[in-house]
């Protein structure tokens, strides 16, 4: 059975982070083996009551509706975006600050729910979330996400002070990073905001803004470096569960997209460690 995460990883970075009953009524599974079941739905995409359980575990079989149970719980309690702060935090040592990428990402909402909407450009509901990543493509911050008919930086300074807010948990410093964005984040408002957490601006000037202040500079060799939050994106497809939204709740949609976070930067060690 294909294996997201090797058992040593998930008992030794992701199981100390998520709550364990110490009372009441306890799992008679391996939780490692219910957390590989979770990797294994982000994976693959398959739907909760096609999950492969008498593959996935090797002593009492869980029913796809007892994994589910787990996977909601730790949702219910945020444990999922905790647990990828947490190792943001640890790995830190990892992370490539030379400069940040931040772009916007429309996902089809299949089923509907929270927070979807129509957007024009895609041709279907749809809801849209910030990324910043850092220069090697691993993810920093994700934005509250909006239903798809908003543009990218509506609403942009509080969405970008919840981001910082979430970096500052993690430990990791703003002041004096240099970040990139296409034209489509070209505003003063972001800018700005930027500004006032020591973030140096590195936005493609939108000329259709009718912009004319000739202090603003574009560093258009920084800027092509930006092609790594393409790449991302590209690692985001793979996980199929966040490629299309199913989920209909917000909180749940959000969690596949913590622990595809969590999933990337924990091989990004691995191979470093094989290396």
């Amino acid at each position: 059975m294909y294996a997201v995460l090797d058992k040593d990883t998930i008992k030794n970075e992701i199981l100390p982070h998520l709550s364990v009953a110490k009372r009441g009524f306890q799992s008679k599974s391996s939780l490692i083996e219910v957390i590989n079941a979770i990797l294994y739905k982000l994976k693959t995409g398959c739907q909760w009551e096609y999950l492969p359980v008498k593959e996935l575990f090797s002593g009492k079989v869980l029913k796809y509706g007892a994994v589910f149970h787990h996977y909601n719980k730790w949702s219910k309690k945020g444990e999922w975006k905790s647990l990828w702060l947490q190792l943001l935090d640890k790995h830190r040592s990892e992370l490539d600050m030379s400069s940040v990428d931040l772009d916007g990402s429309h996902t089809p909402a299949i089923r509907g729910g929270e927070e979807v909407g129509y957007q024009g450009r895609k041709k279907r509901k749809t809801t849209n979330a910030l990324y910043l990543t850092d220069r090697k493509g691993l993810p920093l911050a994700m934005s509250v996400p909006k239903s798809g008919e908003h543009h990218d930086t509506h609403n942009i300074v509080a969405v970008m002070q919840n981001m910082m807010e979430d970096m500052a948990k993690a430990n990791i410093r703003t002041d004096g990073l240099f970040l990139n964005a296409d034209a489509g984040f070209d505003c003063a408002a972001l800018r700005s905001v930027l500004k006032s957490y020591g973030i140096v601006s590195n936005i493609c000037i939108n000329k259709r803004n009718g912009t004319t202040n000739d202090s603003i500079v574009l560093d258009e060799l920084l800027y092509r470096e930006r092609y790594s939050i393409e790449r991302t994106n590209a690692w985001m497809d793979s996980f199929r569960t966040i490629l299309n939204r199913f989920d209909t709740t917000l909180r749940n949609w959000e969690s596949w997209n913590y622990i595809a976070f969590s999933v990337m930067l924990l091989r990004k060690c691995a191979r470093k460690r094989k290396v």
